[in-house]
């Protein structure tokens, strides 16, 4: 699962073609021994997460939400993938 983004410690990750499970577009963070699933809007679909670091991406998911949309297509069709700038 190809890395799109990392910051402050996170890294947020989408699949290739990762529609079945949640059936909406998602992506994957992970920090420390946390992992968790996100929808574009910031809403946690699974996992556990610590309340810091579920901030940070919510904001972030906030900013990038466009390029998520975007990067969901292009994942779906296995065609070459582009990063999302982090937080700063």
């Amino acid at each position: 699962m190809p890395i799109i983004s990392s910051f402050f410690g996170i890294v947020i990750r989408m699949y290739f073609n990762d529609d079945e499970q949640h059936h909406t577009p998602h992506f994957h963070a992970s920090y420390g021994g946390n992992k968790a699933v996100f929808d574009f809007n910031g809403s946690l679909l699974a996992g556990d997460f610590p309340s810091k670091q579920t901030k940070y991406v919510v904001a972030w998911a906030e900013i990038h939400k466009d390029e998520l949309v975007a990067l969901w297509e292009v994942m779906q069709t296995d065609e070459e993938y582009f990063k999302i700038k982090g937080l700063e």
